[in-house]
């Protein structure tokens, strides 16, 4: 059953989730060659306790941390490690806070030094799928358009979108419904409808859209071992049009980069605050 949220939920799940984005902006600072995951994976539990939140996927289903760090070609669901990341590396930072009553989730992967041409084009075609997505969660639209406009853009750059895995809505539980598959058919599925929130999160590989799962009973990654990426948003349809809840944009301030993909679906700029 999807839950509709009202205006004055939307906004504490907008808090949980720059909560999120904020913790991610910290990382960024941080991940560079030679850091652990294990390193970055301290640093985030502090951080949120610090700002009032409790680490979202601690101990969720059991999981033992509080980041996924899927590197290369782990898809999600990476367990963090002591082994360095090296330079040329992506890393998917999947991160959960839940605050007063709500979940924010969101994930970026980013790129340790210097990264192959290749590599970036798919982590560019990727975030690329996921505004796509984001583009369609319109009153009126249906699930289905969601997902065909992430699978037909992935596609067209030759890209295997994952199947096994998908997005979700979001609210007082991690994972509500609906799923939001990263594939699909337009005009298919649930009408979209005022006070839905999404997880909307594209996980796109370089080669096959096979998966394996590990021994340890939580890491994906690609069957081929070729590399693959992963970027999600909380988003929120509110007057008919998306919100976006969470931002990339404490990430780009750390990296030193500008944007403003993420303007357009916005009611207002966004402010940065301290972080």
């Amino acid at each position: 059953m999807i839950i509709y949220k009202r205006k004055d939920e939307i906004e504490r799940i907008r808090q949980s989730a720059l909560l999120v984005s904020k913790t991610l902006g910290m990382i960024a600072r941080e991940l560079k060659p030679g850091v652990t995951g294990l390193y970055l994976d301290k640093l985030a539990e502090e951080y949120i306790r610090d700002h009032g939140g409790i680490p979202g996927f601690k101990g969720l289903y059991d999981f033992p941390n509080t980041l996924c760090i899927s590197p290369n070609a782990q898809v999600v669901h990476g367990i963090p490690s002591d082994k360095p990341f090296e330079e040329g590396d992506i890393v998917s930072i999947d991160c959960g806070v839940y605050m007063n009553g709500f979940y924010g989730d969101h994930a970026y992967t980013f790129e340790v030094g210097e990264v192959d041409e290749e590599v970036k084009k798919l982590l560019r075609v990727t975030k690329e799928a996921l505004y796509k997505g984001i583009d369609q969660m319109r009153k009126g639209k249906r699930l289905g358009d969601i997902s065909h406009a992430i699978q037909t853009h992935a596609e067209s750059h030759g890209y295997g979108v994952v199947k096994e895995l998908v997005g979700h809505g979001l609210g007082r539980k991690m994972h509500e419904d609906p799923q939001v598959p990263n594939y699909g058919k337009p005009g298919r599925g649930k009408k979209l409808k005022d006070g839905l929130v999404l997880a909307i999160e594209p996980m796109i590989n370089m080669g096959t859209e096979r998966i394996n799962q590990l021994a340890d009973g939580w890491t994906i990654l690609t069957a081929d071992g070729k590399p693959s990426a992963h970027f999600e948003h909380d988003v929120a349809l509110i007057n008919g049009k998306p919100e976006i809840l969470s931002t990339f944009y404490y990430i780009y301030d750390a990296l030193g980069m500008e944007s403003d993909e993420e303007d357009m679906f916005r009611n207002q700029p966004l402010v940065l605050e301290n972080y």
